[in-house]
Protein backbone atom coordinates (compact mmCIF):
# COMPACT_ATOMS: atom_id res chain seq x y z
CA UNK A 1 0.00 0.00 0.00
CA UNK A 2 1.61 3.24 -1.17
CA UNK A 3 0.41 6.83 -1.00
CA UNK A 4 1.02 10.31 0.32
CA UNK A 5 0.41 11.27 3.92
CA UNK A 6 -3.10 12.01 5.10
CA UNK A 7 -4.98 10.01 2.45
CA UNK A 8 -6.05 7.23 4.82
CA UNK A 9 -3.45 4.70 3.67
CA UNK A 10 -2.96 3.04 7.07
CA UNK A 11 -6.71 2.80 7.59
CA UNK A 12 -7.25 1.46 4.06
CA UNK A 13 -4.56 -1.19 4.58
CA UNK A 14 -6.25 -2.30 7.79
CA UNK A 15 -9.69 -2.33 6.15
CA UNK A 16 -8.37 -4.39 3.23
CA UNK A 17 -6.89 -6.94 5.64
CA UNK A 18 -10.15 -7.02 7.61
CA UNK A 19 -12.09 -7.64 4.39
CA UNK A 20 -9.78 -10.51 3.41
CA UNK A 21 -10.07 -12.12 6.86
CA UNK A 22 -13.86 -11.93 6.68
CA UNK A 23 -14.21 -13.31 3.14
CA UNK A 24 -11.43 -15.94 2.96
CA UNK A 25 -10.31 -18.88 5.10
CA UNK A 26 -6.63 -17.92 5.09
CA UNK A 27 -4.34 -16.27 7.62
CA UNK A 28 -4.07 -12.55 6.89
CA UNK A 29 -1.40 -10.24 8.31
CA UNK A 30 -1.39 -6.45 8.15
CA UNK A 31 2.05 -4.93 8.75
CA UNK A 32 2.38 -1.21 9.31
CA UNK A 33 5.71 0.53 8.75
CA UNK A 34 4.21 3.97 9.25
CA UNK A 35 5.57 5.47 12.51
CA UNK A 36 2.02 6.45 13.47
CA UNK A 37 0.34 3.88 15.76
CA UNK A 38 -3.23 4.25 14.54
CA UNK A 39 -3.50 0.64 13.40
CA UNK A 40 -3.32 -0.91 16.87
CA UNK A 41 -6.00 1.48 18.11
CA UNK A 42 -8.32 0.69 15.20
CA UNK A 43 -7.95 -3.07 15.64
CA UNK A 44 -8.20 -2.92 19.42
CA UNK A 45 -5.12 -5.11 20.03
CA UNK A 46 -3.10 -2.76 22.24
CA UNK A 47 0.54 -2.09 21.47
CA UNK A 48 1.93 -3.63 18.28
CA UNK A 49 5.53 -4.70 17.73
CA UNK A 50 7.71 -6.87 15.52
CA UNK A 51 5.89 -10.03 16.59
CA UNK A 52 2.44 -10.45 15.07
CA UNK A 53 -0.60 -10.22 17.35
CA UNK A 54 -3.83 -12.04 16.52
CA UNK A 55 -7.04 -10.06 16.47
CA UNK A 56 -9.43 -12.19 18.56
CA UNK A 57 -12.55 -13.53 16.85
CA UNK A 58 -14.67 -12.11 19.65
CA UNK A 59 -13.68 -8.65 18.41
CA UNK A 60 -15.37 -9.49 15.10
CA UNK A 61 -18.34 -11.11 16.81
CA UNK A 62 -18.81 -8.00 18.90
CA UNK A 63 -19.44 -5.96 15.74
CA UNK A 64 -21.72 -8.61 14.21
CA UNK A 65 -19.26 -10.32 11.86
CA UNK A 66 -18.10 -13.95 11.62
CA UNK A 67 -14.70 -14.06 9.87
CA UNK A 68 -13.86 -17.11 7.77
CA UNK A 69 -10.13 -16.58 8.33
CA UNK A 70 -7.71 -15.15 10.88
CA UNK A 71 -6.45 -11.58 11.14
CA UNK A 72 -3.01 -10.79 12.55
CA UNK A 73 -1.30 -7.42 12.94
CA UNK A 74 2.29 -6.26 13.48
CA UNK A 75 4.27 -3.04 13.43
CA UNK A 76 7.88 -2.69 12.36
CA UNK A 77 10.24 -2.19 15.31
CA UNK A 78 13.42 -0.66 13.88
CA UNK A 79 15.66 -1.51 16.86
CA UNK A 80 14.47 -5.12 17.11
CA UNK A 81 14.68 -5.48 13.34
CA UNK A 82 18.32 -4.43 13.19
CA UNK A 83 19.22 -6.72 16.10
CA UNK A 84 17.65 -9.64 14.25
CA UNK A 85 19.48 -8.78 11.02
CA UNK A 86 22.84 -8.57 12.77
CA UNK A 87 22.21 -11.88 14.51
CA UNK A 88 21.18 -13.48 11.23
CA UNK A 89 24.06 -12.23 9.05
CA UNK A 90 27.00 -12.12 11.49
CA UNK A 91 29.57 -14.81 10.54
CA UNK A 92 30.11 -15.76 14.17
CA UNK A 93 29.05 -14.90 17.70
CA UNK A 94 32.09 -12.67 18.20
CA UNK A 95 31.17 -10.32 15.35
CA UNK A 96 27.53 -10.34 16.44
CA UNK A 97 28.36 -9.36 20.02
CA UNK A 98 30.91 -6.75 18.90
CA UNK A 99 28.38 -5.04 16.62
CA UNK A 100 25.56 -5.07 19.18
CA UNK A 101 27.90 -3.71 21.86
CA UNK A 102 29.40 -0.99 19.64
CA UNK A 103 28.59 2.47 21.13
CA UNK A 104 27.71 3.83 17.67
CA UNK A 105 25.42 0.94 16.74
CA UNK A 106 22.08 2.35 17.90
CA UNK A 107 22.75 5.86 16.62
CA UNK A 108 24.04 4.86 13.19
CA UNK A 109 21.51 2.14 12.42
CA UNK A 110 18.70 4.54 13.27
CA UNK A 111 19.84 6.78 10.40
CA UNK A 112 21.62 4.30 8.18
CA UNK A 113 20.58 4.05 4.51
CA UNK A 114 16.93 4.80 5.27
CA UNK A 115 16.96 1.91 7.71
CA UNK A 116 13.20 2.00 8.26
CA UNK A 117 12.60 1.45 4.54
CA UNK A 118 15.16 -1.33 4.24
CA UNK A 119 13.95 -3.13 7.37
CA UNK A 120 10.38 -2.98 6.08
CA UNK A 121 11.46 -4.84 2.94
CA UNK A 122 13.46 -7.33 4.99
CA UNK A 123 10.51 -7.95 7.29
CA UNK A 124 8.18 -8.47 4.33
CA UNK A 125 10.61 -11.01 2.88
CA UNK A 126 10.93 -12.88 6.18
CA UNK A 127 7.17 -13.05 6.65
CA UNK A 128 6.67 -14.20 3.08
CA UNK A 129 9.41 -16.84 3.36
CA UNK A 130 7.98 -18.18 6.62
CA UNK A 131 4.85 -19.37 4.82
CA UNK A 132 2.78 -18.56 7.90
CA UNK A 133 0.41 -16.22 6.08
CA UNK A 134 -1.73 -16.47 2.96
CA UNK A 135 -1.89 -12.71 2.49
CA UNK A 136 0.38 -9.95 3.82
CA UNK A 137 -0.82 -6.35 3.56
CA UNK A 138 2.01 -3.84 4.04
CA UNK A 139 1.32 -0.21 4.91
CA UNK A 140 4.29 1.78 3.60
CA UNK A 141 5.65 5.20 4.66
CA UNK A 142 4.18 8.37 3.05
CA UNK A 143 4.89 8.89 -0.66
CA UNK A 144 7.97 11.07 -0.30
CA UNK A 145 9.52 7.92 1.18
CA UNK A 146 7.60 5.34 -0.85
CA UNK A 147 10.10 5.27 -3.70
CA UNK A 148 12.91 4.98 -1.15
CA UNK A 149 11.00 2.03 0.26
CA UNK A 150 11.06 0.34 -3.15
CA UNK A 151 14.72 1.13 -3.81
CA UNK A 152 16.02 0.30 -0.31
CA UNK A 153 17.37 -3.19 -1.15
CA UNK A 154 19.33 -1.82 -4.11
CA UNK A 155 20.77 1.00 -2.01
CA UNK A 156 21.94 -1.50 0.59
CA UNK A 157 23.86 -3.44 -2.07
CA UNK A 158 25.36 -0.22 -3.43
CA UNK A 159 26.50 0.85 0.02
CA UNK A 160 28.80 -2.14 0.52
CA UNK A 161 30.69 -1.18 -2.64
CA UNK A 162 30.64 2.56 -2.03
CA UNK A 163 33.66 4.87 -1.83
CA UNK A 164 32.41 6.12 1.55
CA UNK A 165 32.70 2.69 3.12
CA UNK A 166 36.18 2.20 1.66
CA UNK A 167 37.27 5.66 2.88
CA UNK A 168 36.11 4.84 6.38
CA UNK A 169 37.72 1.41 6.60
CA UNK A 170 40.88 1.42 4.42
CA UNK A 171 42.98 3.49 6.90
CA UNK A 172 42.50 0.78 9.50
CA UNK A 173 43.16 -2.10 7.09
CA UNK A 174 46.36 -0.69 5.54
CA UNK A 175 49.36 -0.06 7.79
CA UNK A 176 51.05 2.18 5.17
CA UNK A 177 47.92 4.28 4.73
CA UNK A 178 47.50 4.51 8.49
CA UNK A 179 50.96 5.95 8.97
CA UNK A 180 50.45 8.52 6.21
CA UNK A 181 47.04 9.60 7.43
CA UNK A 182 47.73 9.48 11.16
CA UNK A 183 48.21 13.29 11.53
CA UNK A 184 44.83 13.91 9.87
CA UNK A 185 43.02 11.49 12.16
CA UNK A 186 44.75 12.94 15.22
CA UNK A 187 43.46 16.41 14.26
CA UNK A 188 39.99 14.99 13.54
CA UNK A 189 39.90 13.26 16.91
CA UNK A 190 40.80 16.51 18.69
CA UNK A 191 37.98 18.32 16.88
CA UNK A 192 35.33 15.59 16.92
CA UNK A 193 36.26 13.81 20.11
CA UNK A 194 38.52 10.99 21.18
CA UNK A 195 38.63 8.04 18.74
CA UNK A 196 35.59 9.38 16.87
CA UNK A 197 36.67 8.34 13.35
CA UNK A 198 38.33 5.18 14.60
CA UNK A 199 35.15 4.10 16.39
CA UNK A 200 33.17 4.65 13.18
CA UNK A 201 35.73 2.75 11.11
CA UNK A 202 35.79 -0.17 13.52
CA UNK A 203 32.01 -0.34 13.41
CA UNK A 204 31.91 -0.48 9.61
CA UNK A 205 34.74 -3.03 9.48
CA UNK A 206 32.51 -5.24 11.62
CA UNK A 207 29.60 -4.41 9.34
CA UNK A 208 31.61 -5.44 6.28
CA UNK A 209 32.02 -8.88 7.81
CA UNK A 210 28.28 -9.30 7.20
CA UNK A 211 28.42 -7.99 3.61
CA UNK A 212 27.78 -11.30 1.87
CA UNK A 213 24.65 -12.05 3.85
CA UNK A 214 23.25 -8.54 3.49
CA UNK A 215 23.91 -8.33 -0.27
CA UNK A 216 22.49 -11.77 -1.02
CA UNK A 217 19.43 -11.10 1.10
CA UNK A 218 18.86 -7.69 -0.53
CA UNK A 219 18.87 -9.41 -3.92
CA UNK A 220 16.24 -11.87 -2.72
CA UNK A 221 14.11 -9.00 -1.45
CA UNK A 222 14.34 -7.27 -4.85
CA UNK A 223 13.19 -10.46 -6.55
CA UNK A 224 10.22 -10.67 -4.18
CA UNK A 225 9.14 -7.15 -5.14
CA UNK A 226 9.07 -8.17 -8.78
CA UNK A 227 7.33 -11.48 -8.10
CA UNK A 228 3.89 -11.82 -9.78
CA UNK A 229 2.42 -12.57 -6.35
CA UNK A 230 3.45 -9.12 -5.12
CA UNK A 231 0.93 -6.41 -5.96
CA UNK A 232 1.13 -2.69 -5.25
CA UNK A 233 -1.94 -0.63 -4.39
CA UNK A 234 -1.74 3.16 -4.57
CA UNK A 235 -4.05 4.97 -2.14
CA UNK A 236 -5.12 8.57 -2.73
CA UNK A 237 -7.85 11.07 -2.16
CA UNK A 238 -9.09 13.08 -5.11
CA UNK A 239 -7.72 16.49 -4.18
CA UNK A 240 -5.20 17.90 -6.64
CA UNK A 241 -1.96 17.30 -4.68
CA UNK A 242 -2.64 13.68 -3.57
CA UNK A 243 -3.84 12.81 -7.07
CA UNK A 244 -0.60 14.18 -8.49
CA UNK A 245 1.36 12.05 -6.00
CA UNK A 246 -0.68 8.98 -6.90
CA UNK A 247 0.01 9.55 -10.59
CA UNK A 248 3.75 9.85 -9.87
CA UNK A 249 3.73 6.64 -7.81
CA UNK A 250 1.80 4.68 -10.40
CA UNK A 251 4.22 5.69 -13.14
CA UNK A 252 7.24 5.00 -10.91
CA UNK A 253 5.98 1.46 -10.34
CA UNK A 254 5.60 1.02 -14.08
CA UNK A 255 9.16 2.18 -14.73
CA UNK A 256 10.39 -0.44 -12.28
CA UNK A 257 8.26 -3.18 -13.88
CA UNK A 258 6.41 -3.66 -10.60
CA UNK A 259 2.79 -4.77 -10.67
CA UNK A 260 0.23 -2.04 -9.98
CA UNK A 261 -2.85 -3.95 -8.94
CA UNK A 262 -5.20 -1.07 -8.17
CA UNK A 263 -5.63 2.55 -7.21
CA UNK A 264 -7.90 3.19 -4.22
CA UNK A 265 -9.57 6.60 -4.30
CA UNK A 266 -10.47 7.27 -0.69
CA UNK A 267 -13.14 9.54 0.83
CA UNK A 268 -15.01 10.09 -2.44
CA UNK A 269 -18.11 12.30 -2.42
CA UNK A 270 -21.38 10.65 -3.55
CA UNK A 271 -21.97 10.61 -7.29
CA UNK A 272 -25.49 11.90 -6.65
CA UNK A 273 -23.99 15.29 -5.75
CA UNK A 274 -23.29 15.90 -9.43
CA UNK A 275 -26.81 15.00 -10.60
CA UNK A 276 -29.08 17.60 -12.21
CA UNK A 277 -31.88 17.12 -9.70
CA UNK A 278 -29.52 17.75 -6.77
CA UNK A 279 -28.17 20.91 -8.40
CA UNK A 280 -31.71 22.14 -9.11
CA UNK A 281 -32.67 21.56 -5.48
CA UNK A 282 -29.55 23.44 -4.32
CA UNK A 283 -30.35 26.43 -6.55
CA UNK A 284 -33.91 26.44 -5.24
CA UNK A 285 -32.68 26.50 -1.62
CA UNK A 286 -30.19 29.25 -2.41
CA UNK A 287 -33.06 31.45 -3.62
CA UNK A 288 -35.34 30.87 -0.59
CA UNK A 289 -37.05 33.95 0.88
CA UNK A 290 -38.65 34.39 4.30
CA UNK A 291 -42.05 34.67 2.61
CA UNK A 292 -41.71 31.27 0.91
CA UNK A 293 -43.98 28.52 2.24
CA UNK A 294 -41.10 26.14 3.02
CA UNK A 295 -39.32 28.75 5.17
CA UNK A 296 -42.51 29.58 7.05
CA UNK A 297 -43.45 25.90 7.59
CA UNK A 298 -39.95 24.82 8.68
CA UNK A 299 -39.62 27.88 10.89
CA UNK A 300 -42.84 26.93 12.68
CA UNK A 301 -41.63 23.34 13.18
CA UNK A 302 -38.33 24.56 14.65
CA UNK A 303 -39.77 27.57 16.46
CA UNK A 304 -37.35 29.79 14.55
CA UNK A 305 -38.03 33.11 12.83
CA UNK A 306 -38.72 32.61 9.06
CA UNK A 307 -36.02 35.16 8.17
CA UNK A 308 -33.36 33.14 9.98
CA UNK A 309 -34.73 29.86 8.61
CA UNK A 310 -34.53 31.24 5.09
CA UNK A 311 -30.98 32.43 5.70
CA UNK A 312 -29.86 28.99 6.84
CA UNK A 313 -31.56 27.23 3.92
CA UNK A 314 -30.08 29.70 1.46
CA UNK A 315 -26.61 29.15 2.93
CA UNK A 316 -27.02 25.39 2.67
CA UNK A 317 -28.01 25.69 -0.99
CA UNK A 318 -24.99 27.84 -1.81
CA UNK A 319 -22.64 25.55 0.12
CA UNK A 320 -24.03 22.48 -1.63
CA UNK A 321 -23.28 24.14 -4.95
CA UNK A 322 -19.63 24.47 -3.93
CA UNK A 323 -19.52 20.82 -2.86
CA UNK A 324 -21.09 19.77 -6.17
CA UNK A 325 -18.26 21.52 -8.03
CA UNK A 326 -15.73 19.57 -5.92
CA UNK A 327 -17.60 16.33 -6.63
CA UNK A 328 -17.47 17.05 -10.37
CA UNK A 329 -13.72 17.61 -10.21
CA UNK A 330 -13.34 14.38 -8.26
CA UNK A 331 -15.07 12.47 -11.06
CA UNK A 332 -12.68 14.01 -13.58
CA UNK A 333 -9.64 13.00 -11.52
CA UNK A 334 -11.10 9.53 -11.00
CA UNK A 335 -11.26 9.14 -14.78
CA UNK A 336 -7.63 10.30 -15.08
CA UNK A 337 -6.50 7.70 -12.54
CA UNK A 338 -8.44 5.10 -14.50
CA UNK A 339 -5.95 5.52 -17.34
CA UNK A 340 -3.08 4.44 -15.06
CA UNK A 341 -4.49 1.23 -13.57
CA UNK A 342 -6.78 -1.55 -14.70
CA UNK A 343 -8.72 -1.26 -11.43
CA UNK A 344 -9.67 1.97 -9.66
CA UNK A 345 -11.73 1.55 -6.49
CA UNK A 346 -13.65 4.58 -5.19
CA UNK A 347 -14.31 4.35 -1.44
CA UNK A 348 -17.18 6.58 -0.24
CA UNK A 349 -16.52 9.17 2.43
CA UNK A 350 -17.77 8.27 5.93
CA UNK A 351 -19.56 10.73 8.19
CA UNK A 352 -17.03 10.08 11.01
CA UNK A 353 -13.44 9.05 11.69
CA UNK A 354 -12.47 5.37 11.67
CA UNK A 355 -11.81 4.48 15.31
CA UNK A 356 -12.44 0.75 15.79
CA UNK A 357 -12.92 -2.63 14.14
CA UNK A 358 -16.58 -1.92 13.42
CA UNK A 359 -15.60 1.18 11.45
CA UNK A 360 -13.01 -0.86 9.51
CA UNK A 361 -15.67 -3.44 8.64
CA UNK A 362 -17.95 -0.68 7.36
CA UNK A 363 -15.12 0.88 5.37
CA UNK A 364 -14.18 -2.47 3.82
CA UNK A 365 -17.76 -2.86 2.61
CA UNK A 366 -17.23 0.37 0.69
CA UNK A 367 -14.59 -1.30 -1.48
CA UNK A 368 -17.41 -2.85 -3.47
CA UNK A 369 -19.51 0.31 -3.65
Amino acid sequence: MCGSGGVGKTTTAAAMAVSAAIDTKGRVLVLTVDPARRLADALGVGTLGNEATKVPKRAFTKVGVQPRGELWAAMLDTKAGWDELVTQHAPDAGVRDAVLANPLYQNITGRFVHSHDYLAMERLYELHASGDYDLIVVDTPPSRNAIAFLDAPGRMKEFFGSKLLKWLTVPYRSRLFTMASKPFYQVADRVLGSRFLQDIAEFFILFQAMEKGFVEHAGEVERLLGDPRTTFVVVSTLEAAPTHEATYLARALGRRDLHLGAIVANRVLPKSFTGKSAQQAARRLASIRASDEIAIHLGEQLAVDPDRTAGVLSGLGERFGDVAVIATRERERLAELGELASLVVPVPILDRDVNDLGDLVELSAGFGA
